[in-house]
């Protein structure tokens, strides 16, 4: 690829990468003609994505492992080189009345949404800032920059990672590393999916009674489909958006701006 964009030759990791919006960034990249590694927990999701594209391989990791985040990278360089692109995207979500929240399940969340993203962008800093070169991108959600009732622990981890993405967009500002986030609104994934079954089970709602009001949220009065949001993400790693940092970037239908 030429032009704008120019990344092809790149190497890019992409937490959650075996579903939804990461094999969609993953597909993304790859077909820009960048070398894709994606890790996740389930192996044979990961082996699947990864045939969709010869540029695609797949490691099984946890991102809440700290000593297998920093193995994935040494096996992920050693076979591919270093790593110029990150992409955290790996999460979960919950929901319950704060009230009626457990410590487990806001510890549980925090680690995978907001501690996984630290410790899946942490092996790459010190590399990318050394060659003065590097792409850091966030997934994550419009529920880091406003209120959602019934999923506190979500919408803090979220808000966490939206900082966490300036901080290091500070940090990283003369050394030629952007960092970034997208933050999308609900998204046509597996995970919506899990959302809409959830609240049926506690409300007695119609799942059609449920999408529709998922969907309300949205002006467009849509889902975001997870190629625009890899779109968003394949951009922010292009050249033409070396002056891009420090961004949290809504793509939510005008949900929020």
């Amino acid at each position: 690829m030429s032009g704008p964009l120019a990344i092809e030759g790149r190497h890019a990791l992409v937490t959650g990468g075996g579903s939804g919006v990461g094999r969609a960034v993953a597909l993304a990249l790859a077909e820009a003609g960048i070398a894709v590694t994606i890790c996740g927990r389930r192996k044979a999701a990961l082996d699947a994505v990864a045939s969709e594209n010869a540029r695609i391989s797949a490691i099984a990791a946890d991102v809440t492992d700290e000593a297998a985040m920093v193995a994935l990278y040494q096996q992920a360089e050693a076979a591919r080189g270093p790593i110029d692109i990150v992409i955290a995207n790996a999460g979960m979500a919950g929901s319950a009345p704060a009230a009626r929240t457990t410590l487990a399940d806001w510890q549980k969340t925090l680690a995978v949404n907001l501690t996984g993203a630290f410790l899946t962008v942490k092996p790459a800093l010190a590399g990318m800032a050394a060659r003065k070169a590097g792409r850091i991108v966030f997934v994550a959600s419009v529920a880091g920059l406003k209120g959602y009732a019934y999923v506190a622990p979500y919408v803090a981890a979220k808000h966490g990672v939206v900082g966490l993405m300036r901080a290091l967009a500070a940090e990283n500002a003369k050394t030629g590393v952007t960092v970034n986030a997208v933050c999308p609104g609900f998204v046509e994934t597996d995970m919506l999916e899990e959302s809409v079954s959830r609240i049926v089970e506690k409300t007695g709602r119609s799942a059609e009674e449920t999408r529709a009001a998922l969907v309300a949220s949205n002006p467009q009065a849509r889902f975001i489909q997870p190629p625009e949001v890899a779109a968003a993400v394949l951009w922010l790693c292009s050249q033409s958006a070396g002056s891009i940092t420090g961004q949290a970037i809504s793509v939510s239908g005008g949900e929020t701006w």
